[in-house]
């Protein structure tokens, strides 16, 4: 680490070498509107807070300046920013013409500001129309341009604008692997893409726990509670205008029905937003006792606003990349957003056509909480954006250079992204031991964290959440990018809703806990939980014997037996989360009694539990030591012990395991009969001990159309973890599980 410290500083400075000693980069960040100065905010202020390397200067243009949107200017006033430029740029009109005639205004008068600036290079944000004004400006003066946002993919004429923005610009930042993906296949300079994350989401993981009631009630009323209010926000979609209009009415329509608070702010300045307001004006929308209808809230207040809203509805960029910061629900109206990655609050109303379609999202998603998630960013963009700017060298050639196929895996020359690896938090939740572990993509276990389990169900929440937080923290260290944190627990479970229904004897007060929450909210991270058998079959899906194969079942031989079965390369779980309890498959009426309390199951003969049970009765009658076996006098009887006995010869320990392994062979030929899997993998402590007798079984008793089956042991060394981990690898990287 020190290393790489020493190094990116040694890079640093041979840059300001080569850039001039005493040379600062000049910086032009231009923002636009309300909504690009919440990306542009918080990199202005990292500029501002290095005077010696940088020079900022501002130049505010388009509907900032405009009376009807708020003037918007004054908040980058309020935030200490001297404004170098005002430019006057937007030809009003909300129509399509207005729009060219904007850019057109804004290309006469930005050149002229551009030669007095002189900046070395210009920030320019997102997808807007004056955003393609000043991109192409500063492109044609020999300016250089950092592009925020790009690669990003959305409807409406803003996706064409932003990839136009993308050919003009030198530099990118971009919010997601995704994105990152899309700015390479269209033969961008890998070197000079930097996947930092989105700005705003620095302020945003650390804004919620701020006084938020007083923000409520300024916006709201006195009368308002958390959770129990809307934020509507609603733009024209520029490409069919006739539709947005109608669509933005049934919006309206169904809030006044839906009977809930909700703060409506008025869309932007693009063609159809005067038409929308005429909409807002028609319906009373500004004199409805259960409606505040504003020009603007500020960006501190705003995130407040949504992080304690029941909902937000319409179909701005903030729904689905901010708003999933607090795990509100959204619902996303229209085609403005296809395209965009969205976390699982989202609910996507495509063709909002009719009220009663509005009405039902709103009576779906309305109160809900959903785990927070970290898509667009982490909360360390800035400090990355303003690394990546140290490292620009102005003496490099300003020609662009496009890199055409075939492309390259790095990703930046930012040398912390290179050694960045997407992993995940995963956590097993055992009978005595708990264990938290960051695991990497490819299934390495970076680090491993082990603690007993406490009793109690305070303790043991607590020190969850404690040894998470700590792994999560040592990520950083280890240039790990957690993407979540997956569980694996003894019992049933929900995973949808992350709940451990009824958990195994071994872990005591662990009934209807829900998991999620608490850890969710605890590290700004999305969790999944799932049954430590359905963990061990996803370990082998992801990285064993089961990788490739369409359907297989996997068996865990240890304390207990448990396992988990994929079908058609998915994980069955049941309708009511009970399927795979493959322990408790009974192969004899009359057999020795179970935890579960029923009789002759599996795991009343099979298991650790039961191996030991038998062999503290062979130890108790003085029939379980042979010749070359020795105890302390001290030590606990285990199945290590019976196994070590049947070894060396002991006949009585060898019955003991020979029927163990007979009623375990049967439980996997009713396995075979049943579910008809390809493969069978044994996986556990026992497992080698089982494998031959569970094959002789098969061949003895199955029927000859399933004989051919393959039966395997793991080559998986802790499948519990990278099971967990698999929860949260395949989600977020592949959306199947």
């Amino acid at each position: 680490e020190v290393y790489f410290k020493n190094l990116s500083k040694q890079k640093q400075k041979e840059v300001m070498e080569k850039n001039g000693n005493n040379h600062k980069l000049r910086v032009c960040v231009a923002t636009c509107n309300r909504a690009d100065y919440s990306k542009l905010a918080p990199i202005m202020f990292g500029i501002k807070a290095e005077p010696q390397f940088f020079e900022l200067d501002v130049v505010v243009l388009g509907s900032h300046l405009i009376d009807d949107y708020g003037n918007t200017y004054r908040m980058i006033e309020q935030d200490d920013f001297d404004i170098h430029t005002r430019l006057h740029t937007i030809v009003r009109g909300e129509d399509e013409a207005a729009m060219v005639e904007s850019v057109g205004l804004a290309l006469v008068k930005l050149p002229d500001v551009l030669n007095r600036l002189k900046p070395d290079i210009m920030i320019v944000h997102g997808d807007r129309f004056d955003a393609l004004a000043l991109a192409t400006s500063a492109a044609l003066m020999n300016i250089r341009i950092l592009h925020i946002e790009g690669g990003e993919v959305s409807g409406t004429i803003d996706d064409s604008i932003r990839h136009a923005i993308t050919k003009l610009a030198h530099y990118h930042v971009c919010c997601t692997r995704s994105a990152e993906q899309h700015l390479i296949a269209m033969c961008e300079d890998h070197d000079r893409i930097l996947l930092a994350g989105c700005p705003s989401y620095d302020k945003l993981l650390s804004a919620k726990n701020k006084d938020y009631m007083s923000i409520i009630r300024i916006w709201l009323g006195e009368d308002v509670k958390t959770r129990d209010y809307i934020v509507a926000l609603q733009h024209p979609v520029t490409t069919d205008i006739k539709h947005s209009i109608k669509m933005f009415e049934l919006t309206l329509d169904a809030l006044i029905s839906f009977n809930k608070r909700t703060l409506v702010l008025f869309p932007n300045v693009d063609a159809g937003s005067k038409e929308m307001v005429r909409v807002m004006r028609k319906k009373g929308i500004e004199h409805h006792p259960n409606f505040r209808a504003v020009k603007h809230v500020p960006f501190d207040q705003f995130i407040q606003l949504v992080a304690h809203a029941g909902c937000m509805i319409g179909n701005s960029s903030c729904g689905v990349r901010e708003v999933g910061a607090f795990g509100t629900p959204v619902i996303n109206l229209g085609t403005r957003q296809t395209g965009r990655e969205t976390g699982e609050n989202v609910l996507h109303v495509r063709d909002a056509d009719t009220q009663d379609k509005i009405l039902h999202a709103l009576q779906l998603q309305f109160g809900k909480q959903y785990p927070c998630s970290k898509i667009y960013g982490d909360g360390n963009a800035v400090p990355r954006i303003l690394k990546f700017l140290k490292s620009i060298d102005l003496k490099e050639p300003l020609q662009k250079k496009f890199c055409f196929p075939p492309v390259k895996d790095n990703i930046s020359q930012d040398i912390d992204h290179i050694l960045e690896t997407q992993s995940a938090l995963a956590v097993d939740l055992g009978g005595t031991n708990l264990r938290v572990a960051i695991v990497s993509m490819k299934g390495e276990i970076v680090k491993k964290y082990t603690q007993l389990n406490p009793k109690t169900y305070e303790d043991r929440l607590a020190l969850i959440l404690k040894m998470c937080v700590e792994a999560a923290s040592e990520a950083v260290n280890v240039n790990c990018r957690i993407l979540g944190v997956g569980i694996s627990t003894g019992g049933r479970v929900n995973p949808r809703e992350g709940i451990v229904l009824h958990s195994t004897k071994l872990i005591q007060e662990w009934s209807s806990v829900d998991l999620r929450t608490p850890i969710s909210d605890a590290l700004h991270l999305p969790v999944w939980v799932d049954n430590d058998g359905n963990c061990a079959a996803l370990a082998e899906r992801k990285f064993g014997h089961g990788k490739g194969v369409e359907n297989f079942v996997t068996l865990i031989t240890g304390t207990g037996i448990g396992g988990g079965i994929v079908h058609q390369h998915e994980l069955i779980h049941g309708s009511s989360f009970c399927a795979a309890e493959l322990g408790h498959i009974v192969v004899s009426l009359d057999g020795p009694e179970c935890l579960c309390g029923s009789q002759g199951c599996i795991e009343a003969y099979a298991s650790g539990i039961a191996l030991q049970r038998e062999a503290k009765k062979l130890h108790d009658d003085d029939l379980l030591l042979v010749e070359g076996m020795s105890m302390k006098e001290e030590e606990v009887v285990s199945a290590a012990h019976l196994i070590q006995a049947a070894k060396l010869g002991n006949t009585k320990a060898e019955s003991i395991l020979r029927t163990a392994g007979t009623a375990l062979g049967l439980g996997v030929v009713n396995i075979l009969h049943t579910v008809n899997p390809s493969l069978v993998i044994l996986s556990g402590v026992l497992a080698n001990h089982y494998v031959n007798a569970v094959k002789d079984v098969i061949n003895r008793q199955a029927l000859s159309s399933v004989k051919t089956v393959d039966v395997v042991v793991s080559n998986l060394a802790d499948p519990a973890l990278l099971g967990a981990a698999s929860l949260v690898l395949d989600y977020t990287t592949r959306r199947i599980y």
